[in-house]
């Protein structure tokens, strides 16, 4: 599994919204800018001093408020003295020198963009988003087609601390084996189970119970009909070791060092711990199911 389908996985993640989604400081969308490859940020600094152009979004009207940029440089020329220039003349020196934003904005929201003219004064109360692309600073009015554009998990740095740091489930699993219905239900204390997959099939760390993590990676957890030796306690594992696993996975330590779970169908079994019986590892019952 690739970063993008975990996280596409969780459903605290998956339920997003757009609207939710754009409002994340991780929010973080590879983009063009002319033939530079750059990065649209959200959130940013609220410029004061802006040009702003009204514009359509293919039938959808908004406004495209630029800030004063080196990278626009006839019009950075002409910036102070800006009321004084013909609204066509000024129209042109934005195309010229914006052409390359109108662009990508264009490509990020996925409509075609129309530039109509220059806008008048904005409500304060209408929504906007404050964006940033290299030293370009600007705002576009924000309505349901543009978040709907922008607010996938995709536009996502998953990178981004807040992210890393999300905690998650995880449990071991040494062994997974077939148990008879009659012999898991008659499990009693001091009862030996023979895992002779110990030792011999790697064990790997399932992770909310979604994730499976071993030396091969992450892939999706399948329990199947087996019965599984987990660790009797969960402990925390971050959605950045998750997708770190990804990217250089290691084998999972396979020596329990406390209390065994015996699991079936989500349910305990047993709890118990782990033993040698001759030459071969068992889990011995401590607390069979019907002592719970």
């Amino acid at each position: 599994m690739k970063p993008f389908e975990i996280l596409s996985a969780l459903p605290q993640w998956s339920g997003l919204g757009p609207d939710a989604i754009v409002d994340l400081p991780a929010f973080a969308l590879p983009c063009r800018l002319g033939d530079e490859s750059a990065t649209l940020v959200l959130g940013a600094t609220h410029p004061a001093d802006t040009i702003s152009l009204s514009i359509r979004l293919e039938d959808e009207p908004h406004v495209l408020s630029l800030a004063r940029s080196p990278r626009f440089k006839e019009l950075d020329a002409i910036w102070d003295s800006r009321a004084d220039v013909p609204e066509p003349i000024l129209l042109a020196l934005v195309e010229k020198d914006a052409g390359p934003l109108l662009q990508l904005v264009e490509n990020a929201v996925r409509r075609q963009l129309k530039l109509v003219g220059l806008a008048g004064a904005e409500s304060p109360d209408a929504p906007v988003l404050f964006a940033q692309v290299a030293d370009i600073v600007f705002s576009l009015t924000r309505s349901a087609t543009v978040t709907a554009a922008l607010g996938s998990l995709r536009n996502l740095d998953l990178t981004y601390e807040s992210i890393r740091s999300v905690t998650l489930p995880a449990l071991t699993e040494y062994a997974a084996f077939s148990l008879t219905s009659l012999e898991a239900s008659g499990l009693s204390i001091g009862d030996a189970v023979l895992l002779p997959e110990m030792g011999t099939v790697p064990a790997r760390l399932v992770v909310d119970g979604r994730f499976a993590v071993d030396a091969n990676g992450v892939t999706r957890y399948n329990a199947g009909d087996l019965v599984h030796v987990f660790d009797a306690t969960a402990k925390e594992f971050t959605l950045g070791e998750l997708f770190d696993a990804v990217e250089t996975p290691h084998p999972v330590a396979a020596t329990p060092s406390g209390a065994l779970r015996l699991v079936a169908d989500g349910k305990t079994l047993a709890v118990g711990r782990l033993d040698r019986l001759g030459d071969q590892s068992a889990f011995i019952v401590e607390v069979p199911a019907s002592s719970h």
